[in-house]
């Protein structure tokens, strides 16, 4: 077997890596520039809204003004049929109805552009929503404990039962009965009947809040204590923030270090550590 000088070894080893390195660089720029991309989409989108409620109002001034120029008309109209030879009043009548068309043309032009952003909007919209239920799906395939991951929105937690039980039974039958007031829970939150939200206001705005003089968490916090009282109280606020209608479990892009929906251009970068990682931990095997 022919061996291979040393240096030459090397050389053909610094190319390899060298290889490496650029696929890696053009990954990370690849990745970074759709963060980019995300977040210019983003901020369009927000500049159209405002151009949206500019159109919307001037919508408003328009259908007004109109509205205005009709009653002037119909009584100029009212005026021509009680002295129809007056040449002033018909050139008064003539241009109120050119003034009409035109504002009517105006209103026209201003409800075609109103639906044009908001196909906009929706569209791009969705295109957002599309690239993060891909990174959410790509997420829930790593076990990661970093600080960008995903959140079940809605789940119960079963530490709080767990250790209420422990309180008042054995290890044994603690598990037990904690499984089955859990499960229990789990069940009084996705019925669609129990109602413990109220809305209430506060500061001038109409807010979603818990009704402590619900019976049944009157009785569980009663019962079981704070913990388990939070424990159930926090799931369903996320069931009613994030899916009220359904009542049921969703994952959710997650900051767990600021304890709230991360945004899309931060799963992103956290994806692409995660590469990073793997491409070093692949190097040194």
């Amino acid at each position: 077997m022919i061996r291979l000088p040393l240096f030459f070894q090397n050389a053909v080893k610094n190319c390899s890596l060298q290889a490496a390195t650029n696929e890696q660089r053009k990954a990370d720029e690849k990745v970074l520039k759709l963060a980019e991309e995300q977040k210019k989409q983003k901020e369009n989108l927000h500049k159209k809204i405002i151009q949206l409620e500019k159109q919307l109002d001037a919508k408003q001034a328009v259908e007004l003004e109109i509205e205005q120029l009709r009653g002037k008309l119909n009584v100029m109209r009212h005026m021509e049929d009680e002295d129809e030879g007056d040449l002033e009043v018909l050139e008064k009548v003539d241009s109120l109805l050119k003034s009409l068309r035109e504002k009517e043309g105006e209103l026209e032009d201003v409800l075609a552009l109103n639906q044009t952003l908001v196909v906009q909007e929706r569209n791009s919209n969705d295109e957002l929503q599309d690239a993060r239920k891909e990174l959410v799906n790509g997420l829930k395939e790593l076990s990661t404990n970093g600080q960008i991951g995903v959140k079940r929105m809605g789940e119960l937690n079963s530490k709080p039962f767990q250790e209420a039980m422990k309180r008042k039974y054995n290890e044994v039958e603690a598990d037990e009965r904690a499984t089955e007031l859990c499960s229990l829970w789990e069940e009084y939150l996705r019925d669609p009947e129990w109602h413990p939200i109220k809305v209430v206001e506060i500061d001038g705005r109409h807010q979603a809040v818990i009704d402590q003089e619900d019976e049944k968490l009157k009785d569980l916090k009663n019962n079981y204590g704070d913990e388990v009282y939070d424990a159930v109280t926090s799931a369903l606020t996320e069931i009613n923030e994030y899916n009220p209608s359904g009542r049921y479990i969703i994952s959710e892009l997650w900051n767990y270090a600021e304890g709230k929906k991360a945004t899309l251009q931060e799963g992103v970068v956290h994806m692409m550590n995660l590469w990073r990682t793997y491409k070093r931990k692949r190097g040194m095997d």
